[in-house]
């Protein structure tokens, strides 16, 4: 009983939110650490959901995405998937749209229709990236299934497939963009060049995507630097987050300098992120990440519906919309937290039980 009063008084929320939010952290942290995007845009619909105001939600929001993608960076440094190089050069526009976005989101506040913009927003956006995530898990099972009707002989054309696997690592319209030889050029760390033009447009569009909505802008910037920029997914997963660091720093300084964020949900999220964020970048060692894509895109497209949903609540006056709103959020990103441990759990069982693998002899 005393333990939970000091949490009370602590954190300035009742035991039962503390819980709640421990563990929405916890399964943000898990798609954070797993796919670098995909948590931070949960929280601020969350937050709306539950009736905070949407200066408090998106600033609260940034805050949780700055500890979060710092955690979640620490482990892709240490597997080498984080190109700083780019990361830095999107800097400049990152912060520049997140001042851009911020003062959209004040100037609505005063206006009154914050809450229903972003909202109506996080709609939109989300249906789209849904849409784009699940049809190319989609896609990618028919290519597959196109594949294994074809029986390699092995020789040269298992010598060719091997000499394109580097090629198909990156988008075909990424190589596109990079035909376009735009100068200033910029060589990345993976050796491949992409226009400096390019880059700050992407760092542009994530930074007011990330100050408009209060996301880290990776379920945006992670598919941008994949299939705008051109590196390879792993890259982009790592780079996605250090992106995440900086655009989370720069926005909770923002919203912070106003007094917006909420410190015990920051607190609360994180302490469950903490955990969820390696957990979910240690998982990217096991798990293929096309065998969990497609439970993604379509939690993209619930979360769509729930916003939606709460939005219908507020012009209805129709509290139990809220409620349904709320258990689909909620129940999506279960689901799909639920599907990546269960993926991971099989595929270390799987890796332990091959004789003379480096990790069953350990």
């Amino acid at each position: 009983m005393i333990g939970s009063f000091a949490a009370t008084e602590l954190l300035g929320l009742a035991p039962e939110m503390i819980g709640l939010f421990v563990a929405f952290g916890f399964m943000v942290g898990v798609f954070f650490g797993f796919f670098g995007m995909g948590g931070s845009f949960l929280v601020t619909p969350a937050l709306l959901i539950l009736g905070y105001p949407a200066p408090v939600a998106i600033g609260s929001s940034m805050a949780f995405v700055f500890g979060t993608a710092a955690i979640a960076t620490l482990k892709h440094h240490d597997a080498g998937q984080v190109d700083y190089k780019l990361g830095a050069l999107m800097f400049v526009g990152i912060t520049l749209g997140i001042e851009l976005g911020s003062r959209l989101v004040f100037g609505l506040e005063v206006l009154g229709i914050a809450n229903v913009v972003v909202g109506v927003a996080y709609v939109l956006l989300l249906a789209a990236i849904g849409v784009l995530f699940t049809r190319s898990a989609l896609d990618t099972d028919d290519e597959d299934a196109g594949d294994n009707g074809e029986v390699g002989d092995g020789g040269e054309d298992g010598d060719d497939d091997e000499a394109e696997d580097d090629e198909d690592e990156v988008p075909a319209i990424a190589r596109k963009i990079q035909s376009y030889e735009i100068p200033p050029m910029v060589t990345l760390a993976d050796g491949s060049r992409a226009s400096l033009w390019t880059i700050s447009g992407v760092g542009g569009g994530v930074g007011l995507v990330s100050g408009f909505l209060g996301v880290g802008g990776g379920f945006v910037r992670m598919p941008a630097i994949y299939y705008v920029i051109g590196t390879s997914l792993a890259a982009a997963v790592g780079t996605s987050l250090f992106g995440g660091l900086m655009s989370g720093a720069v926005g909770a300084f923002t919203y912070g300098r106003a007094g917006v964020i909420d410190l015990g949900i920051v607190t609360a999220l994180l302490t469950g992120s903490a955990l969820g964020a390696r957990i979910g970048s240690s998982a990217t060692a096991y798990v293929d990440e096309e065998d969990v894509t497609i439970y993604f895109g379509l939690m993209l497209l619930v979360a769509s519906a729930a916003v939606g949903i709460g939005e219908l609540s507020a012009w209805l006056s129709m509290p139990i919309l809220d409620r349904l709103s709320f258990v689909l959020l909620i129940g999506s990103a279960l689901l799909v937290c639920a599907v990546i441990l269960y993926h991971g759990a099989l595929a270390v069982r799987r890796t332990r039980g091959v004789p003379g693998s480096a990790r069953s002899g350990e």
